[in-house]
C-alpha cells in the first residue's frame, strides 16, 4: 500500500489560521457588498464539516471494500512515483468534474450535494459545510481504480483536491493573474458556482482546474456580484435538517406522485423537474418543500428548499 500523507489532517491548522485571518479582515476592513460572517451560519458550516468526518469514516468501509475488490481484479497497476502522482491528480480532477456536475443535475445526487450550497454566506467556513451522505460519489472514480490506481492513491488525490478548494471559498480575493484564472479554479470562478441567479446557475464545476468547464461548455466568468445560496433558501441551522432536507422533499414528492414514471422522474431527473400536462415531461416548478440545485440555464424552473 502506498505510504501517502493524510492531506486533510495536515491542513487543519492552516484552515483554522486562514479562517481567523479572514474574520479579522472583515472587522478591520469591512466590505459593504460582501456577505462576510454570521455566527450561526458559520457554526452550522463547521458543525456540518465535523459531522462529515464521522460519516465519511463510516462510508469509507464499504467503498474501500468495493475499490479493493476492483483493484485486485484488474491486471493494471499505476505505480506511485514522482511523475505518476501529477497524472493521477489530473485524472481524479477530471472525474471530480463529472461527479460534481452529476450531483447538480440528478436530484438524488443533488440531495447529497445541496448541503454545500445551503449557506447564504460565502467565506472560508462555507468550504467546511460538507454533506453527511457522500456515499453517492464513489461510482464516478471506478475508472481510475480499474485503470490500476491504488485506492490509497485515489484517497490522497481526492484529499488534495478538497484541500485546494478551501481557499477559493472567499470574497476577500478578487481576481488572480489572467493565466491562473484561465487554467485553475479561483475564488472568482467559485463565487459563480455558489451563486443563485439565473446566468450563474450550474456553472464552474471544476475542482482544481477550470479547464474542464471551458472544454465542456459549463464555464461562466464572474461579472455581476453573486447572490449566494439556493433560489429558495432553507431557514434552519438544525444540522440534521440541513443534512437531510432534500431527501425529505423527495420522499414527499414520491408519496404524492401519480405514476411510476413520475416517481422515477422525481428521483433521477433534474432537481427542478416536474410532470408536464402531456405525455412528455417538461421542467416545472418544484412543489412546496422541495429543494433544487443552483439550477439550470434559462429558462430556469423554480428551485427551492424549505427545511
Amino acid at each position: 500500500m502506498p505510504n501517502l500523507p493524510d492531506v486533510v489532517l495536515w491542513s487543519i491548522p492552516a484552515f483554522v489560521l486562514l479562517t481567523v485571518v479572514e474574520m479579522v479582515s472583515y472587522r478591520l476592513h469591512p466590505d459593504e457588498g460582501a456577505e462576510g460572517y454570521e455566527a450561526k451560519d458559520a457554526a452550522t458550516s463547521v458543525g456540518m464539516g465535523l459531522g462529515s468526518l464521522a460519516f465519511d469514516f463510516l462510508w469509507k468501509i464499504p467503498i474501500l471494500a468495493i475499490y479493493t475488490a476492483l483493484y485486485e481484479l484488474t491486471p493494471l497497476r499505476v505505480p506511485v512515483l514522482w511523475w505518476t502522482v501529477p497524472l493521477m491528480l489530473l485524472g481524479q480532477d477530471f472525474f471530480y468534474y463529472w461527479s460534481h456536475r452529476g450531483h447538480h443535475v440528478i436530484r438524488i445526487l443533488w440531495a447529497c450535494h445541496v448541503v454545500h450550497h445551503s449557506s447564504r454566506k460565502f467565506n472560508l467556513t462555507t468550504a467546511l459545510r460538507q454533506p453527511w451522505t457522500s456515499l453517492t460519489v464513489w461510482p464516478f472514480y471506478v475508472p481510475l481504480i480499474v485503470a490500476g490506481v491504488h485506492p490509497a492513491a485515489l484517497a490522497f488525490c481526492s484529499s488534495a483536491n478538497l484541500v485546494y478548494q478551501f481557499w477559493i471559498h472567499t470574497e476577500r480575493i478578487d481576481k488572480m493573474p489572467r493565466w491562473f484564472e484561465f487554467v485553475f479554479n479561483t475564488p472568482s470562478h467559485h463565487r459563480v458556482h455558489h451563486a443563485s441567479q439565473g446566468g450563474y446557475l450550474d456553472r464552474n464545476f471544476g475542482g482544481i482546474l477550470i479547464v474542464w468547464d471551458r472544454l465542456f461548455g459549463s464555464f461562466v466568468a464572474e461579472t455581476e456580484r453573486p447572490r449566494y445560496g439556493l433560489t429558495k433558501n432553507i431557514d434552519t441551522y438544525n444540522l440534521l435538517k440541513v443534512a437531510t432536507h432534500e431527501y425529505v422533499s423527495i420522499a414527499k414528492d414520491l408519496r404524492a406522485a401519480r405514476s411510476w414514471r413520475e416517481r422515477a422522474g422525481r428521483v433521477f431527473r433534474g432537481p427542478g423537474w416536474g410532470p408536464g400536462p402531456g405525455p412528455a415531461a417538461v421542467p416545472a416548478p418544484s412543489p412546496a418543500g422541495a429543494t433544487t440545485p443552483l439550477g439550470e440555464t434559462a429558462p430556469v424552473p423554480e428551485k427551492s428548499t424549505s427545511a
